[in-house]
């Protein structure tokens, strides 16, 4: 069975094992003789040596909890210096330093690079003023490097790259929240924009078709009511075609279903016919080629204004003059509906047709405006095509 990691442990586990490992160390050091490292001065029996190093490795369990550890450990360290530097208990003070530059605050860390090096230069004075020997004093202050510099220097490279790798997770959930963002951004307008085409076909055709109906139960000449009738038959038709194009393409997989081409400008002529079947007086004048491209969405865009214009017309102003106008000048498609008005008319701004309206030319980047001209009612909108004509 293979040993587990040292950091899938808990805290405790792991400390009580570098305590463990280390008092072994030590004490193999210590039987061995090798830990006088300072020649004929070690007045300490090794039964105090080994109870100096017991006090270290139990203050291994608290190693984490700085200053509190440092600060006893360096007591036991100092017992130790006094009776004879021992090498067991050095290089266990040192994981001391580890722990409290890798564990502490901030602040405490910037603190131990400080005393690390600051101990050096005060050695290396010390011993210089004591001794008048340059040698010895770098030799005293290189010494502490190994159980000084070295402990201090690894930790706040450690805690550096920690910090670090924190700061790429905490930026990458951020990424993912954001993406997270724009998926939710994106699902709610692509709902927008199905709900608008929703309410134009729905209502289009069927406000086209509750009029014609009434309207063909109150005609005398069978003939013309017959004619009214077809018209009915076709509006009714176009919104199952639409209806079923819509809801193939919710239901496509990789966009493979079939659907039908979208409306465009070139289809305004169904429009003009069924407005007329219901009783308007529709006049166009359009100067766009429809064998010239236009921009798909501008051109869908066009058409469903007209079409939600005319079903206004259909419903307020019935029996009316309706006058539509197609151009593009200056690479802008200019559509113009304006109609006599018969009945009083939603305030511009007000219905959800008109708001339709807007939220289809803001999404091409042009303008609507709605509202009285004169005596009668108009819808301009400002559709950007660039250079397509």
């Amino acid at each position: 069975m293979p040993l587990p990691r040292l950091r899938s442990l808990p805290v405790w586990q792991q400390d009580g094992l570098i305590a463990l490992a280390s008092w072994l160390l030590g004490f193999l050091v210590y039987a061995t003789g090798a830990h006088r490292i300072v020649s004929g001065y070690d007045h300490a029996a090794l039964g105090v040596r080994l109870l100096e190093l017991g006090m270290l490795c139990g203050l291994q369990l608290i190693r984490r909890r700085a200053p509190l550890a440092l600060v006893l450990a360096t007591a036991v360290v100092a017992a130790d210096l006094w009776l004879g530097p021992s090498l067991p208990v050095l290089i266990v003070y040192t994981d001391f330093l580890y722990a409290a530059t890798l564990y502490g605050t901030r602040r405490a860390s910037r603190v131990m690079i400080g005393l690390a090096a600051l101990s050096v230069v005060g050695v290396l004075a010390a011993v210089l003023v004591l001794a008048q020997q340059w040698r010895t004093a770098v030799l005293a202050a290189v010494s502490l490097l190994p159980f000084v510099i070295t402990p201090v220097w690894w930790a706040a490279n450690v805690r550096q790259q920690r910090d670090v790798a924190e700061t790429e997770r905490a930026n990458a959930a951020q990424v993912a929240k954001i993406a997270d963002l724009d998926r939710r951004a994106a699902v709610a307008a692509e709902r927008g924009r199905m709900a608008r085409d929703l309410h134009d076909v729905i209502a289009g055709h069927l406000s086209a078709i509750a009029i014609q109906s009434e309207a063909a139960l109150s005609l005398p000449d069978p003939k013309l009511a017959k004619a009214v009738l077809e018209s009915v038959r076709e509006n009714s038709v176009s919104a199952l075609e639409e209806m079923r194009a819509m809801i193939g393409l919710l239901k496509a997989d990789g966009g493979a279903a079939e659907t039908t081409a979208p409306a465009r400008l070139a289809d305004l002529a169904k429009l003009v016919e069924s407005a007329r079947a219901s009783g308007l007086e529709v006049h166009v004048d359009s100067t766009v080629d429809d064998r010239l491209p236009l921009p798909a969405a501008v051109d869908l865009t066009a058409y469903r204004i007209a079409q939600e214009a005319l079903t206004n017309a259909v419903k307020h102003a019935p029996g009316g003059r309706v006058d539509i106008a197609v151009h593009c000048v200056d690479g802008v498609l200019a559509v113009e509906v304006r109609n006599d008005v018969r009945a009083p008319l939603p305030a511009a701004g007000g219905g959800t047709g008109l708001l339709s309206m807007r939220e289809r030319a803001d999404a091409v980047g042009g303008e609507l405006t709605a509202g009285p001209a004169g005596d009668g009612w108009l819808v301009r909108a400002e559709l950007p095509v660039g250079g397509a004509l």
